[in-house]
C-alpha cells in the first residue's frame, strides 16, 4: 500500500500561507473588518457526527484552533482570533445544532463580540440545515443564497399574486421561528456573472433592495465571492448605493481604526487591491511583492525586504 508524502517544500509553502493569514486577518481586524470562519462547502462530505456529544467535542476543538483559547497548541493561525463562525452546508447533516449550541457559548462567554450566520439556499425549509434554523440555535445574520434557485433575485415579481423571490418568507422565519428574534436577513447574490447562475446587474438590483427594506429584518446584502466583486468594477458602489438611500461608500482612512459592529447593521465593503503601493510607489508591510502570476510591484517600503518563495512573497 502506497501512501503520499508531503514535501518539505509542500510543508514549507503550507506554513509561509498560514503566517500570511495570520497578518491578513489581523490587518484587516484593525482596519475595522470582520472576519468569519466558514465551515462546510460544496466539497463537505462529512455529514456531521454521530451524537450530540461527539459534535460538542467538536465544537470544542475548533474553538481551540480558531477562538480566544490562544494558548490552545497547533493553532492554524496562531495569536489571531476570528470574529466568528458561518456555516454553509450544501448537503443533509446530523447533530450540528448541539456543534453550533457549544461554539455559540463559547462566543458568548469569550468577552469579544463574535458572530454566528449561516448561508442557506433561498428555497425554505433549508433541506441542509432546517435542524438549526428551525429555532435551536441563536444565529446573528444568515445570508440566504438568492441565487442557483427559482427563489432567486432573477425571478423577482413584485406585482405577481404570487412573488417567486421569497424574502417575505425568510423575514416571518425571523420574526416567528429564529431563536434569536433581532436576527437579521442578508441577500445574498452572485458578485458576478462568473460567480454562479442568478447574477443581474447591480441597477437590476436596486428595486429587490427596496422592496427588501420593508421587512425589519433586512440586513443588507452578501455577495458572493470576493474574488469575483473584485473583477466586477462598479457592482459593489451601485449596491451600497441602493442600500444607503444613493450614498457613495466613503474612502478608507489613511490611518488604521478599530470599529465594533452590532447584528442590527449590516455594510457590505471591500478592500484595496491585493497589493496597494503606497504614494512612493512602494509596497507597504505584508503586502504583496511576488509570486506565481504576480505582475504587481516588487520594491518594498523601508525598512522591509520582499521574501517568501515561488507561490507567494510578501512585505516582510
Amino acid at each position: 500500500m502506497s501512501r503520499d508524502r508531503v514535501s518539505p517544500e509542500d510543508h514549507d509553502h503550507a506554513r509561509a500561507l498560514l503566517t500570511y493569514h495570520r497578518e491578513d486577518i489581523k490587518a484587516c481586524q484593525a482596519k475595522g473588518k470582520t472576519i468569519l470562519m466558514s465551515l462546510g462547502g460544496m466539497t463537505y462530505s462529512q455529514g456531521g457526527f454521530s451524537d450530540a456529544t461527539a459534535a460538542q467535542q467538536a465544537a470544542d476543538q475548533v474553538w481551540d484552533l480558531f477562538g480566544t483559547n490562544t494558548a490552545a497548541a497547533n493553532r492554524p493561525f496562531g495569536s489571531a482570533v476570528v470574529d466568528g463562525f458561518d456555516f454553509d452546508f450544501e448537503a443533509s447533516t446530523q447533530n450540528f445544532a448541539p456543534f453550533a449550541n457549544q461554539l455559540r457559548s463559547h462566543m458568548d462567554a469569550s468577552g469579544k463580540t463574535m458572530y454566528l450566520s449561516a448561508a442557506p439556499q433561498c428555497v425554505y425549509p433549508d433541506a441542509a440545515m432546517n435542524d438549526m434554523l428551525n429555532g435551536a440555535v441563536s444565529f446573528d445574520f444568515i445570508m440566504i443564497q438568492f441565487y442557483n434557485n427559482w427563489c432567486g433575485v432573477t425571478n423577482f415579481q413584485p406585482d405577481a399574486a404570487e412573488d417567486p423571490y421569497n424574502f417575505d418568507v425568510w423575514d416571518t422565519w425571523a420574526k416567528q421561528t429564529s431563536k434569536n428574534p433581532s436576527v437579521k436577513v442578508l441577500m445574498g447574490v452572485p458578485a458576478s456573472a462568473d460567480a454562479g447562475g442568478g447574477y443581474i446587474a447591480a441597477a437590476q438590483l436596486d428595486p429587490v433592495i427596496q422592496y427588501n427594506k420593508q421587512f425589519s429584518s433586512f440586513g443588507g446584502a452578501m455577495m458572493w465571492d470576493m474574488s469575483q466583486l473584485y473583477t466586477n468594477s462598479g457592482f459593489l458602489d451601485t449596491v451600497y448605493a441602493s442600500l444607503n438611500d444613493g450614498s457613495a461608500p466613503a474612502e478608507p482612512a489613511p490611518t488604521s481604526t478599530t470599529t465594533t459592529a452590532t447584528a442590527t447593521t449590516t455594510t457590505t465593503t471591500t478592500g484595496p487591491s491585493p497589493t496597494e503601493p503606497s504614494p512612493t510607489g512602494a509596497v507597504p508591510h505584508w503586502g504583496q511583492c511576488g509570486g506565481d502570476g504576480y505582475t504587481g510591484p516588487t520594491d518594498c517600503e523601508a525598512p522591509y525586504t520582499c521574501q517568501g518563495n515561488e507561490w507567494w512573497m510578501s512585505c516582510q
